[in-house]
């Protein structure tokens, strides 16, 4: 996967104040033991910069990138150090075409319409959005993503376990950003473990699985009929009828023919699907992409490949 992709997969991107360059190593696995497989070091620090080239040395696993970047300067050493991506709390001309004549993925923070076309005009569809919490939230971003339909944003700023699905479930976010999961103070505490948990824990939010429905194969069309009646007639389900399938009510799927899974399938719902799918694939379950289903160029539905107990697994975007 691309640096981009990379980023889009994880879905959440820790932000890493490291006072001692030593902690760094030990922080980005407590994050991999989290699932959370990038992370961005901000240039806030004097250590920064051999953070970075610590944890691009020695865990090749981590994609780290380097944040808070405000002069160019900054920019190419974070870059000879080893980041491979560079985050701006605003955006700077120089720093952007820098990047962007040596290919390396660059988010520069934009609020403004002006600031947005500004960044567009250089290329530029995925931005930070900072401080998320002051410039609106996901009203903000709504608002701006109505005249910048092509645009993406990371937000960063008042983001936390408890509203990070609220964020990511939406098509204007890319990902999300923030210390939460990486307080300053446990990093120099050396509390890696909570790390681990609070990365853990953050990820699950995020991706807010849950079950939406459940499918039952049927051999035609009659027999789908007569179990969207039944189902009807004994617990007063409402009957939706589609064209390959019937609903009654919005937790039971009857399948017209026989489709994925010899019994039928169990939908998941998802508020995030692309870091659903790299989540899984970890876990040892691979998606069929041939089952895909989109909505323009939204990625709606896929099922995993395999039957679990009779039934074939799809997630869904919510």
């Amino acid at each position: 996967m691309s640096v981009i992709e990379r980023i889009e997969s994880c879905g959440i991107v820790p932000v890493a104040v490291i006072e001692n360059a030593e902690q760094a190593v030990p922080t980005a696995r407590a994050m991999l033991n989290g699932d959370i497989d990038v992370m961005e070091i901000t240039f806030r620090t004097k250590a920064a910069p051999y953070a970075i080239q610590a944890v691009s040395e020695a865990c090749p696993e981590m994609l780290v990138g380097a944040g808070t970047i405000v002069t160019l300067d900054q920019c190419i050493q974070a870059v000879t150090c080893g980041a491979k991506f560079i985050v701006s709390p605003g955006f700077d001309r120089k720093v952007v075409e820098w990047c962007i004549d040596r290919e390396i993925p660059v988010v520069p923070g934009c609020v403004t319409p002006s600031e947005i076309t500004a960044a567009m005009e250089m290329g530029l569809n995925i931005l930070k959005f900072f401080p998320a919490n002051i410039y609106g939230g996901l009203a903000g971003m709504k608002s701006l993503s109505a005249p910048f339909g092509k645009i993406k944003f990371i937000p960063t700023g008042g983001i936390d376990t408890k509203n990070v699905g609220e964020y990511i479930a939406v098509d204007f976010v890319f990902a999300v950003g923030g210390s939460w999961i990486c307080p300053k103070s446990d990093i120099e505490a050396g509390n890696f473990e909570k790390i681990t948990k609070l990365c853990s824990e953050a990820k699950k939010s995020a991706l807010g699985f849950e079950l939406a429905h459940v499918g039952i194969n049927c051999s035609d069309a009659d027999t789908c009929h007569e179990v969207s009646d039944f189902m009807n007639q004994a617990f007063g389900f409402p009957i939706k009828e589609g064209n390959s399938s019937n609903f009654a009510s919005t937790g039971i799927e009857v399948m017209k023919e026989k489709y994925l899974g010899e019994n039928g399938h169990i939908a998941i719902r998802t508020n995030a699907l692309i870091s659903a799918v790299h989540y899984l694939k970890a876990r040892g379950f691979e998606v069929d992409w041939e089952t895909e289903k989109r909505s323009g160029e939204k990625r709606i539905a896929v099922y995993l490949k395999g039957e679990f107990g009779g039934f074939a697994i799809h997630l869904l975007q919510k």
